[in-house]
């Protein structure tokens, strides 16, 4: 409805007047201004707050609060500036010159060029043995300075010009470089604490020192995390929230239960089996995500070293009763490895238009039939699988499914091996595993983002698998211009991962959550972190 001026104007009037006349005070003639406190959980404790060691969404998600690179992802997705307030591309878009603010470490330090030159030679090092080093490997240099072969830092392809120019040259043009500088693992961290305690930096407010919109207040270890709003942030006018308390509990039930008695405001994992019922009552949001479940075998471990056995586990996996029967968020049975809504070979088509069905779906007698071939019989002589997983409810219900339908249509027994969040990360790094459930979410949107991790040698390829052909796809992809030429490349090598299975996807997840109503401007996005609270508030 809108108001006419003329009548607008005399309401205000006698308002004023009464208000004057009664000597009332604001405060007590409006309602409190809510408390800027939001009470998050996140589930397991982060095994690290160091950006450049991280490899889960907790880590990061937490990471993305205490600091900030040179652009920041908006509501959309796409990157707003950051640190840097602007950035010029080279024609050949092989050179990016990003322009810096004035802006300050949380210890009141100004942050420079010098800082992002520093932290992402510390990402690149092999004494880092960061597991995300290699989305580095673009720059000039990069590859041949984690690998040893250069030993200059200077002739890496980053430097700074002045405190307020960081210039970054690249090998080949890459669509989505801009994006990743949003990634948690090209944050820039403050050499003088890194340098003073390397290993614990990042374990005490004391050491903790940031430049995002928030600083680490406390951390309560297995119970808690609370951040406070960085006075010192360049954009602290827009950051409304004063405080956010993340709960590290990492039982879905109990989470469930400190939503509904009152105890957080968001809930980051509902359990499986309450979905219908939360759906129901309206209290379900889902959001998109590009991220998929996947089984992983440890291709260098008997039996799984043999690809017609981890052709056989998969055609054993009923998807599509996983998705309808269990999950019931709106997961989507999967059989190729990229998940839907990726950017593909044109701005109008995502990467799995160029085809969904790379890996057979359920067929039981199939797979009891490539079983006997890899010599197990209707199982006979198949050692008891051992089936790592973190301590989360939903990755428990998903994979005692899974167990059960390789007992009943492969007589293949399994044992489930449930550990803490760290120590499952621990355990898979070191290889010391057989068979492990694993998620994975786009770091950027494009499909490399699932596919040169299973380069041979790449820290996250934890399935120790090799393909000499592989490589090569993912290699000509990434030094291709052409946006359907590389997409094809990526593709073809995507058909030979599925061919050979060293991972199996089982589903592409969404995103379900709880949040309440008086939450505001916390963005879910779909990819890299679980939630951005820059622009959040309470109503």
């Amino acid at each position: 409805m809108k108001f006419n001026n003329k009548v607008l104007f005399f309401i205000l009037c006698i308002f004023a007047l009464v208000f004057i006349a009664g000597g009332c005070s604001p405060s007590s003639s409006q309602p409190a201004a809510a408390e800027q406190v939001i009470r998050y959980n996140i589930g397991a404790e982060p095994a690290t707050l160091d950006p450049a060691l991280s490899t889960g969404m907790t880590e990061q998600t937490v990471a993305n609060a205490l600091l900030e690179g040179l652009v920041r992802l908006d509501k959309d997705g796409l990157p707003s500036p950051g640190v840097a307030e602007s950035w010029e591309t080279s024609p050949d878009c092989r050179t990016y010159t990003f322009n810096l603010r004035e802006c300050y470490w949380s210890n009141g330090e100004l942050l420079t060029a010098d800082d992002f030159v520093y932290s992402w030679l510390r990402l690149l090092s092999p004494e880092t043995a960061s597991p995300y080093a290699y989305q580095l490997f673009y720059l000039v240099n990069g590859q041949e300075y984690n690998s040893g072969e250069v030993k200059d830092p200077a002739s890496v392809g980053v430097r700074a010009e002045g405190k307020d120019r960081l210039v970054v040259t690249l090998k080949d043009p890459v669509p989505y470089f801009l994006s990743l500088t949003a990634f948690p693992a090209l944050f820039p961290v403050p050499e003088s604490a890194v340098s003073e305690d390397p290993d614990g930096w990042t374990l005490t407010p004391a050491g903790f020192t940031g430049n995002g919109p928030f600083k680490l207040a406390s951390w309560e270890h297995n119970k808690q995390i609370v951040l406070e709003k960085n006075d010192r942030y360049w954009d602290r006018e827009n950051v409304k929230l004063e405080k956010l308390v993340i709960t590290l509990v990492a039982d879905s039930n109990t989470e469930l239960a400190m939503f509904e008695n009152g105890q957080i405001d968001i809930a980051e994992t509902p359990p499986y089996r309450e979905m219908e019922r939360l759906a129901e009552s309206g209290e379900l949001k889902v959001s998109p995500d590009l991220s998929n479940e996947y089984y992983m075998f440890n291709t260098k471990v008997k039996p799984f070293d043999q690809v017609l056995v981890r052709r056989a586990l998969s055609l054993a996996i009923d998807r599509e009763s996983l998705v309808t029967n269990l999950t019931k968020s709106g997961e989507r049975a999967a059989y190729a490895f990229v998940p839907p809504g990726v950017e593909g070979p044109a701005p109008d088509q995502d990467f799995r238009s160029l085809g969904e069905r790379l890996t057979g779906g359920f067929n039981p007698g199939e797979a009891r039939k490539l079983l006997a071939e890899a010599g197990f019989p209707e199982g006979r002589g198949f050692p008891v699988i051992q089936l790592l997983l973190d301590d989360n409810q939903n990755h428990k219900a998903v994979a005692e499914a899974i167990t059960g339908m390789w007992q009943e249509h492969l007589g293949i027994q399994s044992k489930i091996i449930e550990q803490e969040y760290r120590v499952y990360l621990s355990t898979m790094f070191a290889k010391d595993y057989q068979v492990a459930r694993v998620g994975w979410i786009a770091d950027y949107n494009d499909p490399m983002t699932f596919l040169d991790m299973w380069v041979t040698g790449n820290d996250n390829n934890l399935a120790d698998w090799e393909n000499a052909e592989y490589d090569r796809l993912i290699g000509a992809a990434a030094g291709e211009v052409d946006r359907a030429v590389r997409n094809g490349l990526m593709f073809e090598a995507e058909r030979i991962l599925m061919d050979q299975l060293p991972v199996v996807p089982v589903y592409y997840y969404t995103n379900p959550y709880l949040e309440r109503d008086t939450v505001k401007g916390v963005i879910h996005p779909s990819f890299a972190i679980f939630a951005e609270f820059k622009w959040a508030y309470v109503e």
